[in-house]
């Protein structure tokens, strides 16, 4: 099966309809916003999504039986990148994390009844989402087997206790999937199961909200406890001991749409920056037409065009199964994390004065991928990985 870089028409007529959408409806929105909807109300998203859904454009990535438009991963990257366009895009479109992530998890690990009870009102903006893994410090983070909140088996169904931070969503989500102990100590390999918790649970409580980088991603991160958290047997997500296998599952695909989602973004700093030194003159002439700053513009669009051939590569492997897909994902979330940290920078540079400040809402992008190469593993852990990967292979005679 070779690897296409052509756009299929139906992608391509849909990637038009969601550029059109974007510029017309939600660049507006991120404006008057300054790009923040860390603390916008739930009328703002059901708004957008109402409007994404009027114009056929919601929930691209879920399968047409839950409600979503079923599209394969190369297709996601074409309209996820459109989305990105705009930092409320992907919210508009319902694929913003964590529910875009959530969503495939669900899709592909949940039972029928708790699809019918999570994900189709999820596909449907009905609700919203979070996925309570990092755990404070010695707790998971960039070493998963760190895992320490737990989940006891009692009469009725399962207890959770532990602490959670840096999760995406929590405050206002309706569930959270819980990543928890139930065999096993923190630092071994295995021993960690799903749990799906309701958001009014009273054993699941948000102490507080972290104030982070970034603030464009709705509801914030938060810092979420679980003490006698009681939860059915029912609230199992696929099967016992076997979270870590699950969390790959969801992990190796949500790198990558953060990827096209970010390369969007990228995509918006150049042409914001364009603007600027094409009308911006100095030194006898406009800024586009100085060496220096020519150069920043060339690397810009090298790294964009790296960037969405390693995000289509990667997309390639997913769909047909054929090859590393965890490789594939630590590689491009890698580069492209750093590319678009790369480009929003240069963007900025050359903006000058006014790229510093909201007129131009380069300085927010720039606040906005930096995190980028933290979340979901820091660039150092997937090169760690990458090399002890190809370490084995070589060793192999591979």
């Amino acid at each position: 099966m070779p690897i296409r870089f052509d756009i299929e028409p139906q992608i391509a007529a849909l990637a038009q309809k969601t550029r059109e959408f974007i510029s017309e409806v939600v660049i507006p929105v991120e404006i008057e916003l300054g790009g923040s909807v860390h603390d916008a109300p739930e009328s703002l998203r059901r708004d957008l999504q109402a409007q994404a859904r009027a114009a056929g454009l919601l929930a691209p990535h879920v399968g047409e039986a839950w409600g979503g438009l079923g599209l394969d991963t190369r297709g996601q990257a074409v309209i996820f990148e459109e989305a990105g366009y705009s930092l409320l895009g992907p919210l508009a479109l319902n694929i913003s994390a964590p529910d875009e992530g959530n969503m495939h998890l669900l899709e592909h690990a949940a039972s029928e009844d708790q699809k019918q009870r999570y994900l189709v009102p999820l596909t449907a903006g009905e609700i919203r989402s979070c996925f309570a893994m990092t755990e404070p410090p010695p707790g998971a983070g960039s070493d998963p087997r760190a895992l320490a909140t737990t989940a006891k088996r009692v009469e009725g169904g399962w207890r959770i206790d532990g602490r959670k931070w840096f999760i995406t969503g929590a405050r206002g989500a309706q569930v959270a999937i819980v990543m928890a102990r139930t065999s096993g100590a923190p630092g071994e390999r295995g021993g960690a199961t799903m749990l799906l918790v309701d958001g009014q649970n009273p054993g699941m409580r948000v102490v507080r909200d972290l104030e982070t980088l970034d603030i464009g991603l709705f509801a914030g991160h938060s810092e979420v406890v679980f003490e006698d958290c009681r939860v059915p047997d029912d609230a199992i997500l696929g099967e016992v001991d076997r979270g870590f296998e699950y969390a790959q599952l969801r992990l190796a695909p949500a790198r990558l749409t953060h990827c096209m989602r970010w390369l969007g973004l990228a995509r918006r700093a150049q042409a914001l920056a364009l603007a600027h030194v094409t009308e911006r003159r100095g030194f006898g002439s406009r800024l586009a037409e100085l060496g220096m700053v020519q150069q920043q513009i060339a690397d810009n669009e090298i790294d964009i065009a790296a960037s969405r051939a390693l995000i289509y590569q990667t997309a390639w492997i997913l769909d047909s199964g054929e090859g590393d897909a965890s490789l594939a994902s630590s590689m491009a979330k890698t580069f492209v994390a750093e590319a678009v940290g790369r480009i929003t920078d240069r963007c900025v540079q050359i903006a000058g004065a006014v790229g510093t400040c909201s007129d131009l809402l380069l300085a927010r992008y720039w606040q906005e991928v930096r995190p980028f190469r933290i979340y979901d593993g820091p660039s150092e852990t997937h090169r760690w990985s990458i090399a002890k990967r190809t370490v084995k292979r070589f060793g192999s005679g591979q």
